[in-house]
């Protein structure tokens, strides 16, 4: 049996947390929660998780912040990340774009999409 991917969810709302969290654990995921993007940046230097997911706003550090930190890492710039936040401006899909994430899904999100892009990403 394959080994279970892990993810870093983080987001400062726990409604999102709770329903993001069930969705992926169900699917077989191993889920490590954060609620801010320090406890982020903590978990995922903990970790090394196979993929972050990140709401922007958030207490700082920033989803955008924390990206960026993780990509100019070269221990951690590997590691996709996905925004999912409700920024869905031009402006806000343009700062995704330059902070390195590798994918940008906004709020209310379809959960199938989201299914099918961390299978993308982590395989």
């Amino acid at each position: 049996m394959p080994t279970k991917k892990t993810i870093v969810l983080a987001d400062d709302e726990q409604g999102v947390l709770d329903v993001v969290q069930f969705r992926l654990t169900k699917k077989g995921y191993n889920v490590i929660v954060a609620h801010d993007g320090e406890e982020a940046l903590a978990s995922v230097k903990k970790s090394s998780p196979d993929l972050v997911i990140l709401d922007v706003n958030m207490p700082p550090p920033n989803g955008l912040q924390v990206c960026r930190q993780l990509k100019d890492d070269a221990k951690y710039k590997n590691i996709p990340v996905v925004l999912l936040t409700a920024g869905d401006t031009d402006s806000d899909k343009f700062w995704g774009a330059e902070s390195g994430a590798d994918a940008y899904l906004t709020k209310p999100y379809n959960a199938e999409e989201l299914l099918a892009l961390i299978k993308k990403l982590t395989t």
